[in-house]
């Protein structure tokens, strides 16, 4: 992260935020760059805000959510249709995105209710305990651009119902996205400076989070990012919830029901272009099975196409950025480098947009990029195991701990094996992305804390318990 006087003083000396269609690699929009003396005002106004919305019931702020909600539906293809031209996202893909935020923030409005009442609990001598739930304050909330509705909306909703204000550092790519959301906000009523998006480059994070109105951080990014935030969040005693990517492994078992399974894989691979943390991305695959499934997923990942995300049968759209397709391409070629086999794919098209096709490795070892990082994009890494032991080695031999699966047709012998994995949720004979009512998030370098579930509503809270004793 640069050092703060690298941040000009002047937005106008600071080159404007462009925003790129990867379909089509034209300019979108241009976006002028927040001075230095920006945000701290946007943060003093926050922290003002922050005074006046703390107090406000949480009834008011619970029906403000609901009302996001409406709105969300209300501008239903704008949505779908920005995030597509921002980030690529195939169309059919990009408004069950919308219709997941709209549901996402009724339930998350009628949990905060839930969530939030003060609890009392007996204490010695016939006392009484409380236990009250309070905001914080201001937090900074740095999202990415691969769900660029669903992301900005999962981190910036529960703090809102709970009474916190919120600055809104998303990707540059999906700034278009950001903006939007402000004004849905202003929309439904939410009260000026609850909710801020910011238009920053890096450095402009240190100016935040060196503030003394701000109180923590929530981001879903890198481990490179969130060790950097991190470590500036820990120098200033900030809270933080890091959500920081995975490389899940997907376990199939000899008992699994091959077509089915190859099904789940092929999907869990190339949803959302492969460009997800969750995503299914490293397959361990027993031996009595191993090459019956391979010559399976190789022939079914070979009828995936990429094509225009505008058009509703597409199945994979572009990389979101150029530096990311050529990125994921360096690694495929670095592990074939290494011995890796190349099943499938591995080329890079010629043309418009940022594409990439699906691929599909093997022979894979430590020290090759498919083994030890994290492939974002349509790129399979296939692994033969001898036994259910070696599969849990080889599924936990990594620095990333966020998703996996399992794959057979005994769901109790899965449910055992999913126990065993190394992560923060694992999916049983399906791909599962997050859910509601779910808990969200992951362990090792994936990062910690949790969103959805009951338990994202209290990550910035303040836990006070309140004594009670008698007047006689």
């Amino acid at each position: 992260m640069s050092n703060i006087h690298q941040m000009k003083n002047q937005a106008n000396e600071t080159a404007p935020i462009k925003t790129i269609n990867p379909a089509t690699e034209e300019m979108i929009e241009e976006y002028t760059v927040q001075s230095e003396a920006e945000v701290k005002q946007i943060i003093d106004d926050a922290h003002e805000a922050f005074k006046k919305w703390r107090s406000e019931p949480q009834d008011t702020r619970s029906e403000i959510i609901k009302k996001l909600a409406t709105a969300i539906r209300n501008h239903k293809d704008e949505l779908a249709e920005l995030m597509t031209v921002e980030m690529g996202k195939p169309i059919s893909q990009a408004y069950k995105e919308v219709d997941r935020c709209a549901s996402l923030c009724e339930y998350s409005a009628e949990e905060a209710i839930r969530e939030l009442k003060t609890e009392e609990r007996p204490l010695e001598g016939g006392q009484k305990g409380m236990i009250v739930y309070q905001p914080l304050g201001v937090v900074l909330s740095i999202q990415p651009w691969n769900f660029p509705l669903y992301q900005a909306v999962r981190s910036t909703i529960p703090n809102i119902l709970v009474g916190n204000t919120v600055l809104l550092k998303h990707a540059k790519n999906v700034s278009g996205m950001s903006k939007k959301l402000g004004e849905l906000y202003a929309e439904v009523g939410l009260p000026d400076n609850v909710f801020t998006p910011l238009f920053l480059e890096d450095e402009g994070t240190e100016v935040i989070l060196k503030s003394d109105k701000v109180v923590g951080v929530a981001l879903t990014g890198s481990s490179r990012a969130g060790k950097a935030v991190g470590e500036l969040a820990g120098a200033n005693i900030k809270k933080t919830l890091l959500e920081l990517g995975g490389s899940d492994p997907y376990i199939v078992l000899d008992d699994a029901d091959l077509d089915k399974a190859v099904e789940t894989c092929v999907t869990g691979r190339i949803a959302n272009s492969g460009q997800t943390c969750v995503n299914a991305k490293r397959f361990i695959v027993m031996e009595g099975v191993y090459e019956e499934f391979k010559k399976k997923y190789v022939e079914a990942m070979s009828k995936v196409e990429y094509g225009d995300p505008m058009n509703e049968d597409t199945q994979m759209g572009p990389l979101a950025r150029k530096d990311l397709r050529e990125t994921l391409h360096d690694q495929v070629q670095a592990s074939i480098g290494a011995g890796a086999t190349c099943l499938l794919g591995g080329e890079m098209p010629e043309g418009k947009g940022y594409f990439y096709p699906a691929t599909v490795l093997e022979n894979i070892k430590p020290g090759m990029p498919a083994y030890d990082d994290e492939l974002f994009g349509p790129v399979a890494s296939l692994f033969k195991v001898s036994s259910e032991d070696e599969a849990i080695e080889i599924a936990n031999d990594h620095r990333y701990g966020l998703g996996g699966g399992v794959l057979s047709s005994n769901t109790e012998r899965a449910i055992e094996v999913a126990k065993r994995i190394e992560t923060g949720m694992v999916s049983v004979n399906g791909f599962f992305g997050s859910q509601a009512n779910m808990p969200f998030g992951g362990i090792k370098q994936s990062g910690h804390g949790r969103e959805h579930g009951g338990f994202g509503i209290k990550e910035f809270v303040n836990i006070k318990s309140i004594y009670v004793g008698d007047n006689d």
